[in-house]
């Protein structure tokens, strides 16, 4: 019947059905696996379960918003409580009330008698005839007296389980009847020797009674009914509860001056990371949490909220920085805030996971600054959920494999070789999966190691790599320059096979680029198997899956692909997700975590766009010019997302060095010009800011410029470069000052980039990459340089001549193009402030990130792993060993 009549309705439904010996486990893992299916939105466990299974475990273990039968104990307590509100009626009870209803009988007042007391039927409808305001009378098998109550009954609830019980002549006149009994008696007329009765007789009951219900065909379809009633309120409830996000801003206690960025910190409270992703809408099966603070989100939602409309997306850039930095993290937490806390917007900051190595060194963390930070810093600075450590893992494994492929091809012959490689077992050789990705480039169509020719045994076991040509290296987490340059293989085991090689840091790792520009798990996959590690004697490309790596570092890095949920200081949600290295690399976070961030703030199809999308704000690395254009060129090449506002954040301390004011080093004291106001030199400077803005808008996208406010700014400072920055075509350009006051300081900037927001929603079509794949390796560099950088042209060395005519031979061409260069200036030379034009870019090298889907050229000699200064970071790191609280980051 059940089935029959969800099909009429329109509601799929699935019986489940287990052997009467199914463990109790077994049961349960089912009923996990439902509750956590966003397509299934009602569970019904079929009562009575066997004797060996606990019946309240199992219902209890039932969602309460899947729970359409009624009986887990949130749904039965809150029916039994007066003015409580359970999700859902159990469905009998919900049916004899309706039938109620249809009598057209007040209840207000009447007695009710309900013979029975079962948690099925009896208890529950008691609950739903008192809160009716009925005055009830439980009665059941040991009740004595019976007869006198039913007397007094204005309405009669039988569910004692006893056929025909109940007779007309213990009713009075015009009674209302509810039969719920289900009992079969012998009937030598049916074809089955059985007929169904009910509780009551009906006979002579209905002789007195006003209404009463048959058996069959009173109660039951009623039932029926409730249930598929129930089914489409949870799936009503499941889509309204889509809308219901909503963030609970933490308060601040602004202080002044404004304490150190840990102490503000460790002075809040976060909220647990639980309550953070049910208020943004992530259900608990889709997170992973990693202790109180922070989580792990599943790539599963993705599919769950695909139908979503993507809310706003924002990049936050900069001008051209000094050493010390302008503020872009700060900022970038300060506006999420501002929009999230302030606004009501649903709103996410989006931001890289800092290394370890600055952490430890001159730079300090990465978590933002004063009152707009990522909290708690400490675990976002240090190890978070040890995705660095994942894709240090996989690097690491790769470099030994390749060391290792190439010691055994040196020291074998080809047929011993390649019994190696491909073992028998139990007296079969079969290939490794990894290994038919190898056979598939080389053109062998075979699948039986023993059929393969000598040639072809040969061609697939024989890497031949040129050790001159291997560009893998090994990477640490540290800033350590000791191991820029090393010599391995020299212990005796290795017979002689050194060779001269280095470390990078971690975020320098491909891998990590990988990690940024991946779109789901298979892309990943795919992309780590293309890492070409170095080229063979015979000028083929040696990748990965070439040496059969690409299946063992996806397994490392299968859990870092999942973005890493955090919070502000204002409580608003922040995902930390990859790292990748500003110089050579994208300096962007990662794809998913964007396209996550933005169905999360984004709209269901039916509510108001307008009225309801919150905001993702992202970071790119270094200035516009670099972080904002790999942003761009790279980064929404590979996701396909467009963004609808670029955020450059200027001050007037840069834009200051950039007018001709004296150098500006770490450690040193600033000169007084930076100390007083001087609106000459400031104007002179904003050059820097106005081609920073004409980068920007290139891309067909409005711009709003931030000016990060630090004490020593005068009004006149920050109208000059207000004024300099609306001539140059920036939407607008608002004063902030969410390091010292948060998301309040922020809240002009939140308003004029909602406003460019929404503007942009009108004008889509006009966005427009830099540069296509067609043209050479040369031309597109050009077009970065001559473009982004004011330059009259690039000159290209012999070296970057000859690996660009070898990557193009090798089918790897077309590829974007990173170019790797001082973040210190326009051009690449760091002396040259301002906007400089008419000079000549210098490639002295291009190197290939075939997996992260790139070509990066070196314009500078960039460190891949820095240093330690003289007094590093860690000198002031220390940990309270009586609180386990740690000190002196930074």
């Amino acid at each position: 019947m059940k089935l029959k009549a969800a099909l009429e309705a329109g509601i799929q439904c699935e019986i489940l059905k287990f052997e009467e010996s199914v463990a109790e486990a077994e049961l349960l893992a089912r009923v996990f696996v439902l509750n956590n299916d966003p397509d299934t939105h009602g569970i019904l466990v079929q009562l009575p379960l066997p004797k060996h299974i606990d019946e309240y475990v199992v219902t209890s273990a039932v969602a309460d918003e899947k729970d359409v039968d009624g009986f887990g104990t949130t749904n039965i307590g809150e029916l039994a409580k007066r003015g409580g509100h359970p999700l859902f009626t159990p469905c009998t009870p919900k049916g004899v009330m309706v039938l109620l209803e249809e009598t057209g009988v007040d209840l207000r007042g009447k007695n009710a008698v309900v013979i029975g007391r079962s948690d099925i039927v009896g208890s529950p409808v008691s609950y739903l005839l008192k809160n009716a305001d009925a005055t009830v009378t439980v009665c059941h098998s040991q009740t004595t007296g019976l007869q006198e109550h039913l007397k007094q009954a204005d309405v009669v609830v039988a569910a004692i389980g006893n056929p025909a019980f109940i007779k007309g002549e213990w009713l009075k006149e015009g009674v209302v009847v509810i039969d719920v009994g289900t009992n079969y008696i012998p009937d030598s007329t049916k074809k089955s020797g059985s007929r169904l009765v009910g509780d009551v007789d009906f006979e002579s009951a209905s002789q007195v009674a006003s209404f009463i219900t048959p058996v069959p065909g009173g109660v039951g379809p009623m039932t029926v009914a409730m249930l598929l009633q129930n089914v489409v309120d949870a799936t009503t409830s499941h889509f309204e509860q889509q809308k219901q996000r909503r963030i609970v801003p933490l308060p601040l206690k602004l202080e002044s001056p404004v304490p150190s960025d840990i102490a503000i910190s460790r002075a809040q409270t976060p909220k647990h990371i639980t309550r953070i992703a049910k208020e943004v809408g992530i259900a608990p099966w889709e997170l992973e949490p990693y202790g109180a603070y922070k989580a792990k989100v599943d790539l599963s939602i993705l599919k769950r909220l695909d139908h979503r409309r993507n809310g706003h997306y924002v990049v936050v850039t900069g001008i051209t920085p000094t050493p010390l930095g302008e503020g872009k993290s700060t900022t970038t937490m300060g506006l999420a805030q501002a929009l999230g806390a302030h606004m009501g917007r649903l709103t996410f900051a989006n931001v890289r996971q800092p290394s370890q190595g600055p952490t430890f060194g001159i730079k300090g963390g990465a978590a933002g600054g004063g009152y707009s930070q990522v909290i708690p810093m400490d675990e976002f600075n240090l190890h978070l959920t040890g995705d660095i450590h994942a894709v240090s893992a996989a690097n690491n494994l790769l470099a030994a494999a390749i060391e290792t492929r190439m010691f055994h091809e040196d020291t074998q012959k080809d047929g011993p070789l390649y019994k190696r490689l491909v073992p028998a077992k139990n007296g079969k050789r079969q290939f490794a999966p990894v290994m038919f990705r190898r056979l598939k480039k080389l053109g062998i169509e075979k699948t039986d190691p023993d059929e393969l020719t000598e040639d072809e045994i040969r061609r697939f076991a024989r890497l031949d790599i040129d050790p001159a040509t291997i560009t893998w290296k090994r990477v640490v987490d540290v800033n350590d320059r000791h191991l820029r340059g090393i010599t391995v293989g020299a212990a005796a085991t290795e017979k002689g096979h050194t060779r001269e090689t280095g470390f990078d840091i971690s975020a320098a790792s491909e891998c990590m680029a990988i990690l940024a520009l991946s779109t789901d798990l298979a892309d990943l996959r795919e992309r780590l198997g293309r890492i070409v590690v170095a080229t063979s004697r015979g000028g083929d490309p040696v990748t990965c899956d070439d040496i059969g790596a690409g299946g063992a570092l996806t397994a490392l890095m299968k859990d870092a692909i999942k973005p890493n949920l955090m919070q502000s200081l204002e409580g608003t949600p922040v995902f930390v997700h990859a790292g990748p290295f500003a110089n050579i690399s994208i300096g962007n976070s990662s794809i998913l975590a964007d396209k996550m961030a933005l169905k999360l703030v984004g709209t269901e199809p039916d509510e108001d766009h307008s009225a309801k999308a919150g905001f993702v704000v992202t970071e790119a690395g270094f200035d516009f010019t670099m972080g904002g254009e790999r942003f761009f060129n790279i980064k929404c090449r590979a996701s396909g997302l467009v963004p609808d506002v670029v955020v450059i954040v200027a001050t007037v301390r840069a834009l200051k060095v950039h007018g001709g004011a004296p150098p500006i080093s770490p450690g040193a004291p600033l000169d007084p010009v930076y100390l007083r106001e001087d609106v000459g030199v400031l104007r002179r400077g904003c050059t820097n800011l106005a081609k920073q803005i004409a980068n920007a808008r290139s891309y067909g996208v409005p711009v709003v410029v931030a000016v990060n406010r630090f004490t020593t700014d005068t009004d006149a400072e920050v109208a000059a470069v207000r004024e300099e920055a609306i001539a140059a075509g920036a939407e607008d350009a608002v004063l902030s000052n969410h390091w010292a006051e948060g998301g309040r300081g922020a809240v002009d900037l939140a308003a004029a980039v909602a406003a460019a927001a929404e503007k942009a929603r009108g004008d889509a079509d006009s966005f427009r990459l830099l540069y296509d794949s067609s043209g050479t390796v040369h031309e597109r560099i050009e077009r970065i340089a001559v473009s982004m950088y004011g330059a009259s042209g690039v000159e290209l060395g012999e070296l970057a001549r000859r690996q660009a005519d070898t990557y193009t031979r090798q089918g790897f061409g077309g590829l974007p193009v990173c170019v790797a260069k001082t973040q210190y200036s326009l051009s690449h030379d760091p002396a040259l402030k301002g906007a400089p034009t008419g000079f000549v870019v210098p490639v002295r090298d291009i190197r290939l990130a075939a997996g992260a889907g790139y070509l990066y050229a070196l314009a500078a000699d960039i460190q891949t792993i820095p240093g330690l200064p003289t007094a590093p970071g860690y000198l002031n790191v220390d940990v309270d060993v009586e609180t386990g609280e740690i000190h002196g980051l930074f």
